[in-house]
């Protein structure tokens, strides 16, 4: 079965960790720091704060922006269940607006329509590796006094008319889980050049610390291990490496496959988290992938609104959401592939097989 996800790994890791381990500080240290600096710079941001998951980065950031009760956060309904859940732990309401149907992120116009005066900030979602349109929304925000935070957790390295995503919000929001672009086994970050938001999320992911044993404000134990971050150092050398890989599997595919293939706006740089396309019948569809040992993924088949946990915050039709949910397939489009392997997909997706 070809894995529609796969970490890629070289030597550079193994060594990285056994320095931590030769050093004995295994906890949150100089490694971690490191990271935070160089991926801060690599997105074009100020400041890095590096978290022990991107779910632990999405709520650090918004209790850093001050989201609490009787707040609103307008966000999309068509991503990870963290996107929204964060919003929950801060005892605020997501507002959840529809997707464009060609790019399947937020819809800038709907934003407008679900802004209240409870809005507090705007989450938008660079879903599969795609940056969103920024640009009105970033006006949205500033004409209402909105905080934006840029969930880029599939999105590392994508560029909006040049500019990476994660610097162009107040706040950025990337995770390294094993399956995305790159990874720390576990972890995440949060990217900022507010230095002040940047101070206070560094005190939430280490129980609220200003410094040792002084505690001014409610923190968690959000932090990143040494021993992840060896492993990020080492992946982040090779993140462009691995990007430009999966733009040009994504090139071969727009190229020979007979499906609908993703749509990228002018100015975009998309980094193909994930290649999704379209297809009427999924389930037998899928089927057939199986049959062939093609792997795929369905993100999301139950969107956010639709979750049994949300169904007392879907005011909205969201009539995209839901007929994406119901036809989005993704197909490996990982580094790893081999020629062979994207020859025996596309023979496949094409029904050739």
């Amino acid at each position: 079965m070809i894995p529609v996800a796969k970490p890629i790994l070289s030597g550079a890791e193994i060594e990285g960790i056994k320095a931590v381990l030769d050093s004995g500080i295994l906890a949150q240290g100089e490694a971690v720091a490191e990271l935070e600096k160089r991926f801060a710079e690599y997105v074009g941001a100020s400041h890095g704060v590096a978290t022990n998951s991107g779910t632990s980065a999405l709520h650090t950031a918004l209790a850093a922006l001050g989201v609490g009760e009787g707040d609103e956060v307008i966000t999309t309904a068509f991503t990870f269940i963290a996107t929204a859940t964060s919003v929950l732990m801060q005892r605020a309401r997501p507002v959840f607006c529809d997707i464009d149907p060609e790019t399947y992120n937020i819809d800038p116009d709907q934003i407008q329509e679900a802004v209240t005066e409870r809005t507090k900030a705007i989450i938008v979602v660079h879903l599969y590796g795609l940056p969103c349109d920024m640009k009105p929304i970033m006006e949205i925000a500033q004409d209402n006094g909105l905080k934006v935070v840029e969930d880029a957790c599939q999105a590392h390295g994508a560029e909006y008319h040049d500019q990476k995503v994660g610097s162009i919000g107040d706040v950025g929001v990337f995770s390294f889980y094993p399956t995305k672009n790159m990874t720390t086994g576990e972890g995440g970050i949060i990217t900022t050049s507010d230095p002040k938001l940047a101070e206070k999320a560094g005190m939430i992911r280490n129980h609220g610390q200003s410094q040792r044993y002084v505690h001014e404000i409610l923190g968690y134990n959000y932090r990143m291990t040494n021993i992840a971050a060896a492993i990020g150092l080492s992946q982040l050398d090779m993140l462009d490496q691995f990007n430009d890989k999966r733009r040009e599997n994504a090139g071969y595919y727009n190229e020979n496959l007979e499906v609908k293939t993703p749509f990228v706006p002018v100015g975009m740089k998309h980094v193909y988290h994930q290649y999704t396309t379209e297809v009427e019948g999924r389930e037998n569809f899928l089927k057939h992938l199986e049959r062939h040992g093609v792997g795929y993924g369905v993100y999301y088949p139950i969107p956010a609104h639709k979750q049994p946990l949300f169904r007392d915050y879907n005011e909205m039709a969201l009539p995209n959401t839901e007929a994406a949910s119901e036809r989005v397939v993704s197909i490996p489009v990982h580094p790893g592939l081999t020629e062979e392997e994207l020859e025996l997909v596309v023979r496949t997706v094409n029904g050739h097989e």
